[in-house]
């Protein structure tokens, strides 16, 4: 199972959660808004209010989904990362893997 993490703004990150649970590349996508970015782009110190999207997804739709994110993603350059999980429940990670079962 993976994790497959991004910011995004709040504007966007409902339809790109929606879209990897419609699409099948994510069983689930947990939206945490809130977040404060800052960060260092094109030599200036810039700060944004985003939305982090958690997406619980398999080893096989992983790459699939951070390819999907990158395509409809607004920013030149946006987050994408893709974390091993190491142990989870087992019914849980099988309900994963049968979500995103193509």
């Amino acid at each position: 199972m993976k994790l497959v993490l991004t910011t995004a703004p709040a504007d966007r990150a409902d339809a790109i959660a929606r879209m990897l649970v419609d699409e099948r590349l994510a069983a689930c996508v947990a939206r945490i808004p809130g977040v404060r970015s800052v960060y260092r782009w094109k030599g200036a110190i810039e700060e944004s209010d985003e939305v982090q999207l958690v997406a619980k997804t398999s080893d096989e739709a992983a790459p699939r989904a951070a390819a999907r994110i990158a395509e409809v993603h607004p920013y030149d350059v946006p987050e994408i990362l893709v974390l091993d999980v190491d142990s989870s429940h087992a019914a849980y990670a099988a309900w994963v893997a049968a979500e995103t079962r193509r």
